[in-house]
């Protein structure tokens, strides 16, 4: 697939000379820091030295009061309640943070994630009814509920109040819950609007904690959950989230909880990074509520007891193999599909057989992205409708291009990148219709080409042991603080370079820049195709991240290609 690279503006040089000087680094490194908006001592030091002291105060959210007064109120009464969230890593991290931190001021305690296949996405009726049979008349929902208009009107007439902690788009229509906890709400003036569902239960437990003189330090230990919540919901990484994601991997680095030291102990690395957290973490916690049931992910992070923690890791372990092989097979289907409808020219994918797996449409939402570049829906049957999970591609809001398509939906919530909707079976081809006029009319057809994004043109000799320390402190790296990327030209290869891997896949080589002493070992994932750029000695550009290899104890720099062009 042909990419478009795009070199960022150059920050102003004002900034960036004052940056030099006032930290003492080196050019490439102040306009990063310019680039990310940082533009003085004060703020290098608060990106750098990320600081609890820096969270806003809770009680700045909208409600946050009446939703800590209705918790005392059930604590001081002793009432039952129910903590629910939804069965994605967003989900099963709030309810195991919100459960365990009341757990530590009170016993009557319940946890709920719904059914993904009986109940679907967000607060459910049988959820409510579970409450009123049991006797609770509070429930705490977390990452979901900004939409249960309805829901939290059954559960009213069923005396059952509501404390709503979400962070997804609100519709016109507010719940009538006690208390609504959502930071994207127009009326809610809190100042960083871009917390995970679990930022947004932190919040509270923090509120509730000021409330009882306790200090922040004594939440450390749930941040490991915030952490690893941010870094699956796909957030932007900056302001609060990056304080909380920052100390959070600190946690999971230093005194991680049971359930994470289950899973990481397949990992051999003296560093746990966000990344690792996104790619081993979250896919074994989501694999429960995608292949059995979310209260399984839940279970494994509260559990203090080690080997019982190992127990649930290698049961979720085995739920994510299974995972893999089904959205492997399901993408070849769908891959066939579109083949066999002839759709390959067409602006959008939407793709639906009835027996396909709901536990996995996301992923191959996904997956399918990466052949056929363009906003993505696949749908399977869930009892008498349709499901279809929705991914875009950068620059492109699939959430408002569902709102046009309302009159064939039934339900729908997400964000720009990613959605979740319901349609009756006999509207699939009106929608698919729908959808792909929607997008034909709305999407800037250069989105349709995947863009790598260049932070600077650099040299090979700017890449110094000093640039890769301060590098490193940028971390952590995610939406709004990516990991940096640069682009250099007239490199070419030592005459050594070469595929390697399974099917030689991947392209590996060590190169070396005109007039320039420095020189570097070159890994290209998927770039096996393109040796041909490198062959002779033809001087080629390349964009790419710097990284560190370990090989045999020896440590030492290497270039992580993200794509290669012949000058």
């Amino acid at each position: 697939m042909n990419t478009r690279w795009t070199i960022k503006p150059n920050p102003n040089p004002e900034t960036v000379n004052t940056l030099m000087q006032s930290l003492g680094v080196d050019k490439p490194i102040a306009r990063l820091l310019a680039q990310r908006g940082i533009n003085s001592f004060e703020e290098a030091k608060k990106f750098f030295r990320p600081n609890l002291a820096d969270l806003h105060d809770p009680y700045l959210m909208k409600d946050m009061e009446k939703a800590v007064a209705r918790i005392e109120q059930a604590l001081a009464e002793g009432e039952n309640i129910m903590v629910y969230g939804d069965y994605d890593v967003d989900g099963t991290t709030s309810v195991a943070l919100m459960s365990s931190y009341l757990k530590t001021l009170y016993p009557n305690v319940a946890t709920y994630i719904p059914d993904r296949y009986n109940e679907g996405y967000g607060v459910s009726f049988q959820g409510i009814d579970f409450a009123s049979d049991n006797d609770i008349s509070l429930i705490i929902a977390l990452d979901c509920g900004i939409k249960a208009i309805e829901k939290v009107s059954y559960a009213k007439e069923k005396g059952i109040d509501f404390v709503i902690c979400d962070h997804h788009r609100p519709g016109a229509e507010i719940p009538k819950a006690i208390a609504v906890l959502d930071p994207k709400r127009e009326d809610c003036d809190y100042p960083y609007k871009e917390l995970c569902g679990c930022g947004v239960g932190f919040k509270l437990i923090q509120a509730m904690a000021a409330k009882r003189g306790d200090t922040i330090q004594a939440l450390l230990p749930y941040l490991d959950l915030v952490a690893t919540a941010i870094g699956a919901d796909i957030v932007p990484i900056t302001g609060e989230n990056r304080i909380l994601a920052y100390h959070g991997l600190h946690v999971i680095n230093v005194a991680p909880r049971a359930g994470f030291k289950a899973i990481l102990s397949q990992i051999k690395k003296e560093v746990i990074t966000i990344t690792d957290v996104v790619f081993v973490v979250a896919p074994r916690i989501n694999a429960a509520g995608r292949m059995k049931h979310g209260l399984h992910a839940v279970e494994l992070l509260t559990e203090e007891n080690e080997t019982q923690a190992q127990h649930f890791a290698s049961e979720i372990e085995s739920h994510n193999s299974t995972r893999k092989d089904t959205d492997k097979a399901i993408t070849a289907e769908a891959l066939d599909q579109i083949e066999e409808l002839k759709e390959q020219e067409c602006l959008s994918t939407v793709v639906y057989a009835e027996n396909w797996h709901k536990g996995v449409i996301g992923i191959v939402a996904s997956r399918l992205t990466e052949t056929y570049y363009r906003p993505t829906l696949v749908f399977t049957k869930s009892g008498d409708k349709l499901a279809a999970s929705a991914r875009s591609v950068k620059g492109f809001d699939v959430y408002n291009a569902l709102e046009a398509c309302q009159d064939h939906i039934e339900q729908f919530g997400g964000h720009m990148y990613a959605a979740g909707l319901t349609i009756k079976e006999e509207e699939y081809d009106n929608f698919k219709r729908k959808f792909e006029e929607v997008v034909s009319e709305t999407i800037d057809r250069k989105l349709l080409t995947p863009e790598i994004s260049i932070d600077a043109e650099i040299e090979l000799d700017e890449i110094t042991p000093k640039f890769w320390r301060i590098l490193k402190q940028f971390a952590p790296f995610g939406p709004g603080n990516m990991s940096p990327v640069f682009m250099s030209r007239n490199l070419t290869d030592s005459g050594f370079g070469k595929c390697v891997g399974s099917e030689e896949a991947h392209l590996k080589c060590r190169v070396s820049q005109v007039d320039n002493k420095s020189s570097f070992n070159v890994i290209g994932f998927n770039l096996g195709k393109k040796i041909k750029c490198i062959q002779n000695k033809k001087p080629f550009s390349a964009v790419y991240s710097v990284d560190e290899n370990e090989w045999n104890g020896n440590v030492s720099l290497q270039l992580k290609l993200k794509d290669i062009k012949e000058n």
